[in-house]
């Protein structure tokens, strides 16, 4: 056992000599920030910046919710175009010195793809009604998923062709590294996407939890934290992550109490294929309609209250508030310990006092996966809306059958009066 653990620190140590050192970012922060802060330490110069530009980013995501579902959704595709850049731009820069043939261009092409089979996937699922008037689109929707292998076939091909003696290892490498990186980046974008369309706030609470999580704990941590939490993240501590929890738990409860009063924001995001434009109206489920609940015996004795009035979702919301602040930090630890891997400290340094895009999101990609398992597991029934959409799809023929089967069915359960036969 210690030969064996000998071996494996002699490798981890010759893997790590072999990985070039990568250039640090350069400081991006605005010259007019720099001599304004210039008699602070550095502590308090990254506090400030910090704190001003994420007022910035923060007021900058109001106004485009705002501006509406399809803002929204151009926002996640320039997130994920752009955290897909930064990670494929280490790969480059640390191996950069062996010049290997077509990795940008496959890589990028590699993402055309990807994103061409999920978002032509979403097309067909949520725009039936707009392809089926359109006959170009038609095909292109028919055979949506053999276009998307042929295209992919075509990528692997040309990696494959691209292969140069003494560098294989190398080069499959970075082939898994543009897949890993597709995995990460695509499928949570998407699946970002998806939470969208079952109602704004499905995308808001979610993501405004992690928000609140990051920047409380960061708060708590500056000033109370003394506790080391996890050594690939040294400046994280027990005192921010607990306040943080509590924190967030708090907002989100809150938040999702104002969210739940709107239709703008509970109604699923619907294509109307007459305005051409999205569409959130509809009567509100029983998950945005105020109930009244017994408080607790425990609670009663603390609160002086026997009821409450609520929201349901508010508590759903304390399950993703939950995940958010307790799970979503260790998508956080994993981005430290690949950044420690690659000796660097920021993916990029087009934020200042924050670094990359990926710096931001790298905790929201497992928040979009959660949300989405618990849609689909404990909220999401049954849509007439969009069956009805799948139907008028069908031929005539198959539509009529359709109806002959359901008609008779009600018949057999007596919701219907089988004087209506024929």
């Amino acid at each position: 056992e210690v030969d064996l653990e000998e071996r494996l620190h002699e490798l981890d140590l010759k893997s790590d000599s072999d990985i070039p050192d990568v250039p640090p970012p350069t400081d991006s922060t605005p010259e007019i920030l720099k001599k304004a802060l210039s008699g602070l330490s550095a502590r308090w110069k990254n506090w400030w910046i910090r704190g001003i530009l994420s007022l910035a980013m923060i007021s900058g995501f109001f106004l485009i919710i705002y501006l509406g579902s399809f803002m929204l959704m151009l926002l996640v595709l320039s997130i994920q175009v752009k955290c897909y850049h930064e990670i494929i731009t280490i790969g480059y820069r640390v191996y950069h010195s062996y010049d290997l043939p077509w990795f940008r261009s496959l890589s990028w092409y590699f993402l055309l793809c990807v994103n061409y089979f999920f978002y032509g996937e979403t097309v067909a699922d949520y725009f039936a009604t707009f392809v089926q008037r359109r006959e170009q689109l038609q095909f292109l929707i028919r055979y949506h998923r053999f276009i998307s292998f042929a295209l992919y076939l075509t990528g692997f091909c040309m990696f494959v062709l691209s292969l140069v003696k003494k560098h294989y290892r190398l080069q499959f490498y970075m082939f898994a590294w543009t897949h890993v990186t597709l995995l990460i980046t695509v499928t949570q974008s998407h699946l970002v996407i998806q939470n969208l369309f079952e109602g704004m706030i499905w995308f808001l609470v979610p993501i405004s939890s992690v928000i609140c999580n990051d920047i409380t704990a960061y708060i708590f941590g500056f000033f109370f934290g003394r506790t080391p939490l996890i050594k690939l993240s040294p400046k994280k501590t027990w005192e921010g992550f607990i306040g943080g929890f509590f924190s967030t738990v708090v907002f989100g409860f809150i938040f999702s109490y104002f969210l739940a009063q709107h239709q703008y924001f509970v109604c699923p995001v619907e294509y109307n294929s007459e305005t051409n434009r999205f569409v959130t109206e509809c009567e509100p489920s029983e998950l945005f309609q105020m109930k009244k609940y017994s408080v607790p015996p425990l609670l009663q004795a603390i609160l002086g209250w026997e009821t409450v009035n609520m929201y349901p979702f508010q508590m759903h919301s304390f399950a993703l508030s939950t995940f958010a602040s307790l799970i979503g930090p260790f998508g956080g630890f994993f981005a430290s310990g690949f950044k420690r891997a690659f000796k660097i400290k920021d993916f990029a340094d087009t934020i200042p006092g924050h670094g990359g895009i990926m710096d931001r999101f790298d905790c929201q990609y497992l928040m979009a996966t959660f949300v989405h398992v618990y849609i689909t597991s404990f909220i999401r029934g049954p849509n007439p809306s969009k069956l009805l959409k799948q139907l008028l799809i069908l031929q005539p023929d198959e539509q009529l059958s359709v109806y002959k089967t359901l008609k008779s069915h009600l018949v057999e359960k007596g919701i219907l009066q089988p004087s209506l036969r024929g």
